[in-house]
């Protein structure tokens, strides 16, 4: 049997960060995957998703390029075309991972591992042999995948979901999303940018759910100038197919019930911890209703267990999968980490995207805080404005009696990248004022930000004064 310092089973995003972290510390490292190095967000989300979206932008740029000035021929959309650049940029990042793995002398090997003992894993590999593992220390990190809805029609052909959205060999003519969550709003974006007829189904009063009301209103709103049909309060009851479409029976406003057609309907209902074959119940390992249950070092009730990403159920995103495995790597070595679960950013890659960090305005309110807003459209954004891209704002909620920041909340262009110096300021325990007194470039997307936290105190000075 095989001895080791650390084994991970899982090669996504929290397992290969573990094990490069755990190998920079010295530890003799192997990582069991069955599939793919990079895990679901390399292979079927993060990246192949945002290849795509990019695709859509530069299509929407060219549309609009007489407005600045450009005049361009008939734009036509080559889909396989762009559907092959995708395959091939995975491809790249997959090698790139497999090439970091032999940098840092980590073995990975292919198959389906398990639990056999807090300090034994089996692997089966794809010859069906049973190779024997023993570790000091082991990490959990076999990620998620996608949440069933138990309603009649569901496996019928042409329902499909996240996978299925991305091997598609056609733009669909019409397509109704099930789920109103980022997943469901990204595919919406792309698909009716390249000409599908979109519809989204969302159950809860607001897409975006977990998003704040203000920031989920202006996005529902800039997805409609793509045409793109979204009913909230909409709960499906089943799918039915009606000679070549699907037929979607929901009750809306739960009173109306209606039939949405598509030729395809795309599942996007979130999520689950991936525990099959793991053999946690063997050993013993705790769970809650979302998945392993783990303490702030990653720890499992298990001495020398770890578990880190989607399968701990906490914040099913790649950027946190990697942070627990950091920390996890960190801790399995005798070191102390630990993570602030209060700064994890959340993205929507749409156009424009959504990007937040911190509570939302109704969260803040429900915890007992009084509150500051500060808000700043990109309208009054000079390099927006430049861009063509004054479609969005920034939302600042503080603290009013100590300032803290609360929450940040940005619709609009590079959302995204833009959220990343609200998340160090909230990590420094920065206030608004101290954000207001670095200076931003001009004329940059940044300076948006900073009249947001100026706004807190009602002291912006791109926009009109209060009323």
């Amino acid at each position: 049997m095989t001895e080791k310092d650390i084994i991970i089973i899982g090669g996504g995003p929290g397992g290969y960060v573990a094990a490069i972290r755990a190998a920079q510390l010295g530890a003799r490292v192997s990582l069991v995957e069955k599939e793919e190095l990079g895990g679901i967000c390399l292979n079927w989300g993060c990246i192949p998703t945002k290849v795509l979206l990019h695709a859509v932008e530069i299509l929407e740029s060219l549309r609009k390029a007489k407005d600045f000035g450009i005049q361009v021929g008939e734009v036509k959309v080559d889909f396989m075309k762009s559907m092959a650049r995708k395959d091939q940029i995975v491809k790249t990042l997959v090698a790139g991972v497999y090439g970091l793995m032999r940098s840092n002398r980590i073995e990975v090997i292919k198959g389906k591992g398990s639990l056999v003992s807090a300090r034994e894993v089996e692997v089966i590999n794809d010859e069906g042999e049973r190779i024997g593992f023993r570790a000091n220390k082991v990490i959990l990190a076999t990620g998620s995948v996608s949440g069933d809805l138990p309603l009649f029609g569901n496996k019928i052909s042409g329902v499909i979901d996240s996978h299925g959205a991305l091997k598609l060999n056609h733009v669909p003519e019409s397509i109704v999303v099930v789920g109103g969550g980022s997943v469901g709003l990204e595919f919406g974006t792309i698909y009716a940018a390249l000409g599908s007829k979109v519809t989204i189904l969302e159950m809860m009063p607001q897409i975006l759910p977990q998003e704040d009301a203000e920031i989920a209103s202006a996005l529902e709103r800039a997805l409609k100038q793509f045409n793109i049909r979204i009913f909230t309060n909409c709960q499906v009851k089943e799918i039915r197919e009606v000679e070549s479409k699907k037929r979607v029976i929901g009750i809306v406003d739960k009173k109306e019930e209606r039939g949405f057609e598509g030729q395809y309907v795309l599942i996007a209902v979130g999520r689950k911890a991936n525990l099959e074959g793991l053999g946690v119940e063997r050993i013993g390992i705790k769970l809650n209703e979302k998945g392993i249950e783990v303490n702030e070092k990653m720890e499992t009730n298990v001495p020398g267990v770890y578990a880190v990403g989607d399968v701990t159920g906490q914040v099913l995103l790649a950027h946190y999968a990697m942070a627990q495995g950091r920390v996890a790597a960190e801790n399995a070595l005798g070191r102390e980490a630990s993570l602030n679960r209060r700064v994890v950013p959340r993205c929507v890659y749409t156009l424009p995207e959504v990007a937040s960090v911190g509570m939302t305005e109704e969260e803040a309110k429900n915890a007992g805080y009084e509150l500051k807003i500060g808000r700043f459209p990109f309208a009054a954004n000079g390099k927006a404005t430049a861009m063509g891209e004054r479609n969005g704002l920034i939302k600042v909620i503080a603290d009013k009696k100590y300032g803290e920041i609360l929450g940040v909340h940005i619709f609009g262009p590079h959302a995204t990248d833009l959220i990343g110096e609200a998340i160090l300021a909230m990590s420094l325990e920065s206030t608004p004022t101290e954000l207001t007194w670095a200076i931003h470039p001009h004329p940059t997307l940044s300076e948006a930000l900073m009249e947001a936290f100026l706004d807190v105190d009602a002291s912006a000075i791109h926009i009109p004064p209060r009323k």
